[in-house]
């Protein structure tokens, strides 16, 4: 991937026309979340540095993040959109408004959405199949609610993908020249995860791939389902989720 200092003059154009556009349509009376979509579809690049903060928003050079852009692009029309609604969508992917998963796939375009799907499975799947696994050791021993304990994290590595963290760690980094450190970033916590994906079907028989997929699926929906049982509006990931499986 290239560095964010070196975005083409096409990307920043892009991200330039994104702005201005988001800006334009919040500003005539466009629901802004539709604006963000219709924005982030515009958008260009993959990272950039902007006010000291380093924003990777294709992770793995395959996988997008739109909420993190979704973030970036939310600082543009600061004041101008309901603080509450911002706040739900940025930290509990959840929008203001149900849009058709064919209509979310439209607003940022059929490139984005499928790096999307990348993402989805790639990373929020698998982290949901550590924590699926997490809970069946604790119950294994007795624990029916979630007790933090590095013992057990150690444990769901292990059963997963046959390794631990640490080795799978240092083999990560290892191979995409992630400088190492006793502390794991957001953005390379994002960046693991995806690697684990892609080990993780390399290495296991396609069986165990689909077997695992489906528990971390079911895991997630029915943390969805509990989680939203009361909202009008179900979160992004559930709806793409269950179109997929429609």
């Amino acid at each position: 991937m290239t560095q964010a200092a070196d975005r083409t003059l096409t990307q920043t154009a892009a991200d330039r026309e994104a702005l201005l556009h988001l800006k334009e349509a919040v500003s005539s009376g466009r629901n802004w979340y539709v604006a963000l979509l219709e924005a982030i579809g515009l958008w260009g690049s993959a990272e950039e540095f902007r006010d000291g903060r380093y924003y990777r928003y294709l992770i793995g050079g395959e996988a997008f993040d739109w909420l993190t852009l979704a973030d970036r692009l939310c600082q543009e029309i600061d004041g101008l959109v309901p603080e509450s609604e911002k706040l739900d969508l940025l930290f509990a992917a959840t929008p203001p408004l149900d849009l058709a998963p064919g209509e979310f796939r439209q607003l940022i375009g059929d490139v984005k959405y499928r790096a999307y799907l990348n993402y989805l499975y790639g990373v929020v799947v698998e982290e949901a199949l550590i924590s699926v696994v997490e809970d069946e050791v604790l119950k294994e021993n007795g624990h029916f609610t979630h007790v933090p304990d590095q013992r057990v994290e150690q444990e769901a590595y292990r059963r997963v993908y046959e390794a631990s963290m640490e080795d799978l760690l240092a083999l990560f980094r290892g191979q995409t020249g992630c400088a190492g450190g006793d502390s794991v970033s957001l953005t390379e916590k994002k960046e693991f995860t995806y690697w684990l994906f892609k080990y993780r079907v390399d290495h296991s028989e396609k069986a165990r791939v689909a077997s695992d997929t489906r528990k971390a699926l079911a895991w997630l929906q029915r943390q969805w389902t509990s989680s939203t049982r009361h909202r009008r509006v179900q979160t992004v990931e559930v709806q793409l989720l269950l179109s997929d499986h429609a």
